[in-house]
């Protein structure tokens, strides 16, 4: 009896080139994922006519973007672990009305600055350097989480920089030693001053391996190891770029660009109290004379007694008093406002500095 094979063949033919199809295309999109992404904001902010530029002040070597003339300046502060590019989703629509300085400040972004330099009196100063350097004439300025805390410096210490200031929910008084032992970021803090005392090789894959708890709050699994391997794999293919990872949640995803550039000794300082040597925050509010607007995102008590947040409402209402003109705006945010609430944060500067 005569058997044809040749249906059978039909189909082994068909099942392999389907398998070969799949496999094509789970690796065209493991590319996208996890080599070739980039954040769509990069084209929309070239468009919007922002350039990086470099500036020498002293021994810091600063990293900044700018944007077109479009009206008065204004100076970025951003949170620390991050960089420039977390004001990316407001800087299009803020740079019609406003001359844009985003400036990465020592131990964040592209901005190179001595180990020893990573203290407020020191991270001020420079500032204040560039505002009078690059600038060259009065800012209006925004900080959030540490980056308020140096726009609260700034306003106190050269006040004839400083127009105004909005504090995207600064880490005032919560960033000073020892209640900063007490709070959610001094967790991260910790993993700096042990990465440094060990004089660790990879800081970004440091942290990630000693923060799963994080990832599996914030993207709502250990995705600890598939990082891991992305940022190999994304850093092997994209050598010298900022890592970018599409699959994290977009405030997780900017962290981790923020924390490729990152210096931990930053974090060390706020750990072992040496980062506000020379700084009293009560002292320095109380000095603030132009007009200040202090916003308050989400912020609780977790189980274990550790504060999460930049602020309670105790050290907002202490801000508020301390500061001789100072108006409150309780916002129902995640910390970073500027990312979780982006529209409201662009009407509030528009608003409160006038443009």
């Amino acid at each position: 009896m005569k058997i044809n094979g040749r249906p059978r063949l039909k189909t082994a033919v068909s099942v392999i080139v389907a398998v070969i199809l799949i496999m094509a295309a789970t690796l065209a999109v493991a590319y996208d994922v996890f080599i070739s992404y980039k954040d769509p904001y990069h084209d929309k902010v070239s468009a919007a006519g922002f350039t990086e530029k470099r500036a020498q002040i002293g021994e810091v070597n600063f990293n900044y973007a700018e944007g077109p003339d479009n009206g008065p300046a204004l100076l970025l502060l951003h949170a620390q672990h991050m960089d420039w590019y977390s004001y990316s989703r407001v800087l299009p629509i803020l740079s019609e009305t406003f001359h844009i300085f985003a400036v990465d400040y020592h131990g964040h972004g592209k901005t190179t600055a001595p180990v020893e330099y990573m203290y407020a009196n020191q991270i001020g100063g420079d500032l204040a350097k560039f505002i009078e350097s690059v600038i060259k004439e009065p800012v209006y300025v925004s900080g959030n989480s540490s980056g308020g805390i140096l726009a609260a410096w700034l306003a106190s210490k050269r006040p004839e920089l400083i127009k105004a200031v909005v504090l995207e929910d600064p880490s005032l008084f919560s960033g000073e030693y020892p209640r900063v032992l007490d709070t959610i970021a001094d967790k991260s803090f910790a993993i700096c001053d042990a990465f440094v005392q060990e004089n660790g090789d990879d800081f970004l894959l440091y942290w990630i391996e000693n923060c799963r708890d994080f990832f599996k709050k914030y993207v709502g699994f250990d995705a600890a190891p598939l990082l891991a391997a992305s940022i190999t794999a994304y850093r092997d293919n994209n050598p010298g770029e900022a890592v970018e990872i599409n699959y994290l949640p977009e405030t997780v995803r900017l962290m981790m660009r923020g924390m490729n550039y990152y210096d931990p000794h930053f974090g060390a300082a706020f750990h072992n109290g040496t980062w506000n040597e020379g700084f009293d925050h009560a002292e320095a509010l109380r000095d603030i004379k132009c007009p200040v607007l202090l916003l308050h995102a989400n912020f609780e008590i977790l189980e274990d007694g550790v504060f999460s947040g930049a602020i309670d409402q105790d050290e907002a209402d202490r801000i508020v008093s301390l500061i001789p003109d100072c108006r409150y705006m309780r916002i129902d945010s995640e910390h970073v406002i500027h990312l979780d609430k982006p529209a409201d944060y662009i009407g509030v500067i528009r608003s409160f500095f006038g443009a």
